[in-house]
């Protein structure tokens, strides 16, 4: 009994803990971002609905005037418009699912689309991964404004793109698959299903820095290349 009432205090300080620690830092930064999507997502939806359901009183409205409807044709419409407005405002559910990617998709929203898969797929991991996933998340904002103005087929563009678009969210959704009971067990190497998602994690999140580090050194090297030009051709010499 003593045991069982300990478990329940532990895992009753650990759900606080954790919610105290979503609260702040990276986690509340990537909540506040998620929230700022689902608005402009909103904002867009009832757009859409509005365009449907004025597309399809339009209709209604030229239907009969060529031909008498009656009240069931009436509403046939209504019940029309509200089955397509209720499509369009439940269809975009919020599971976890890999970032939808094609070939024409901007790096910035790509970078969007990853933020908001992290957020969505952060409370299915341990701790440890929830930590380092939050380090991946915080460096996010940065890496968007670096690749939305790098052409999409950039060669570090492109290993970004992957790395955002198949590899971590693979490794994500091959974790959540194996059974709770498993991710204890030790592979060949000795190391663990949780240990594992850590290390490769962090791995994910260092290629990613080193991608914006050297687009960053790129962005370097051309500003004192145009600095050592107008040096040159503007100087009090020149002038003189």
């Amino acid at each position: 009994m003593t045991s069982e009432k300990t478990e329940i205090a532990i895992a009753r300080a650990d759900r606080v803990m954790r919610s105290m620690d979503e609260r702040g830092g990276a986690a509340r930064d990537a909540a506040r971002r998620e929230r700022q999507r689902l608005n402009a997502g909103l904002g867009r939806t009832l757009a859409r609905v509005g365009i449907a359901v004025g597309v399809i009183s339009l209709a209604t409205i030229v239907i009969g005037l060529v031909m008498p409807i009656g009240m069931f044709g009436f509403l046939a419409a209504v019940g029309l418009a509200i089955g397509v407005g209720a499509l369009l405002l439940f269809s975009g559910g919020r599971q976890i699912a890999a970032p939808n990617v094609t070939p024409d998709l901007p790096n910035s929203e790509m970078v969007q689309r990853f933020d908001s898969y992290l957020f969505r797929a952060r409370r299915a991991l341990p701790a440890p991964a929830q930590a380092e996933l939050d380090l991946l998340s915080a460096q996010l904002p940065s890496l968007r404004q670096t690749l939305e103005r790098i052409p999409d087929l950039d060669p570090n563009a492109q290993d970004a793109r992957r790395l955002m678009s198949v590899h971590l969210p693979n490794l994500i959704d091959r974790y959540v698959h194996v059974p709770a009971a498993y991710r204890d067990q030790r592979d060949g190497e000795d190391v663990s299903v949780d240990d594992r998602l850590v290390e490769a994690l962090a791995a994910g999140r260092q290629a990613l820095t080193e991608i914006s580090e050297k687009l960053a050194r790129a962005d370097l090297a051309a500003f004192e290349t145009q600095g050592r030009f107008i040096q040159s051709r503007y100087s009090e010499k020149t002038l003189d």
